[in-house]
């Protein structure tokens, strides 16, 4: 069975790739908080709705069947990330001084409709998910200015309108929403008074002035020759969390090796075993990325949207009624990286509506690279991105 972190690392590198194909700027989300929003539904799906939102959880061949009946081995596969969301977010929630680490799941449903009880005690047991009752019937809007006020209370107002005007309705029969909130202090954090304006370079021609930050400092470091590439570890204090920048050679080569990288390569790569300490000087930008993506289309163009926008989905485990559909699925993301440390935070949401119808190594990240927030006792990749425009 694929653990959390490969289900995370897995999903961040494919929605990237799809992201990467209409986005030439910045990239940034919560791999964590998406898939835990997609593991919320499985509680409720039914038959081949149910079979798609395993494939979003799963790879392809981990989905296979091996000696045992397809649907048993799905309830197996699906109780068991189930389990490990439990644990993690039991895990993560305890208190710690090194870093603030806040993730959060909520049901917004409407008062006067019926879900049913086993539905709401398996997301309340799995993740820590408490149904509120809201009147989307006669205060649709009220309603959603209630559900973006949590977000943001969640977020420490980072994420802001998660919900635009009108985005919900009388019909709007559910709303499950993720956040996820992280503000970690480097282990070693940059010097303010080292930090000088240089020229990032957007690709060979054009260039913009960022505040670079530098230090000098161990850390794990690994060359990848193959890939044109080299990555590196910078960690947060007590290392229970890492970023992870991966930079290529050349300015523009970054295009070029982002089809070459697995998620597998990923966890491979950053394993302890594989990078090594050297000394290094890393200069890396002060930034700052904010963005919010429409899902539904993005998963839909992966094979695997069919749960998120088709009116044969099967969400009867929700509610003994029927025709209750996924309408939105909505997710908001924000990063600020500074020489103190990170801060980051994202929310996802998903809608239901009822409707009739169906040595010492040189590190200087003067242009685009990748960069991922991982947990590291549980390779769980909280935030992926790519800072690539100023």
């Amino acid at each position: 069975m694929d653990s959390l972190g490969a289900v995370t690392a897995l999903f961040g590198v494919d929605l990237f790739r799809e992201l990467s194909k209409t986005n030439d700027g910045n990239i940034f989300f919560s791999p964590l908080s998406i898939t835990t929003a997609i593991g919320m539904l499985p509680l409720g799906a039914r038959g081949s709705t149910a079979t798609q939102l395993l494939k979003v959880l799963f790879s392809e061949k981990d989905t296979k069947s091996s000696g045992m009946k397809a649907e048993e081995k799905e309830i197996e596969k699906m109780e068991g990330i189930h389990r490990q969301f439990e644990t993690f977010l039991s895990e993560i929630s305890k208190p710690t001084n090194n870093y603030e680490l806040k993730i959060a799941n909520r049901l917004f449903g409407e008062k006067t409709y019926l879900f049913l009880q086993k539905y709401l005690d398996y997301v309340e047991k799995h993740y820590h998910a408490s149904l509120e009752p809201v009147d989307f019937v006669n205060a649709a809007d009220e309603s959603r200015k209630k559900i973006n006020s949590w977000v943001e209370s969640q977020t420490h107002e980072k994420i802001r309108d998660l919900f635009p005007d009108a985005s919900l309705s009388s019909s709007t029969k559910l709303v499950l929403v993720n956040s996820v909130y992280f503000k970690g202090q480097w282990d070693r954090e940059f010097k303010k008074e080292n930090t000088k304006e240089e020229e990032f370079w957007l690709n060979k021609d054009t260039s913009k002035s960022v505040p670079m930050m530098t230090q000098r400092h161990s850390f794990s470091f690994a060359s990848l020759k193959d890939l044109q590439a080299k990555i590196l570890g910078i960690p947060y204090k007590n290392s229970d969390l890492s970023m992870f920048v991966l930079l290529p050679d050349d300015i523009d080569g970054l295009e070029k090796i982002i089809n070459k990288i697995s998620p597998e390569q990923l966890v491979e790569w950053t394993n302890p075993g594989h990078m090594e300490e050297r000394t290094v000087t890393l200069r890396l930008p002060r930034f700052e990325v904010e963005d919010s993506y429409d899902l539904e289309a993005v998963l839909a163009a992966t094979g695997k949207g069919d749960a998120f926008s088709g009116h044969e989905a099967d969400y009867s485990g929700l509610s003994s009624g029927s025709g209750l559909q996924a309408q939105k699925f909505l997710h908001a993301s924000f990063v600020a990286v500074t020489e103190d440390g990170t801060e980051a935070a994202a929310a996802t949401s998903v809608d239901f509506v009822l409707t009739s119808a169906p040595g010492c190594e040189t590190f200087h990240c003067n242009h685009p690279f990748l960069f991922f927030i991982r947990h590291n006792e549980s390779n769980s990749v909280l935030f992926f991105g790519r800072f690539s425009s100023p």
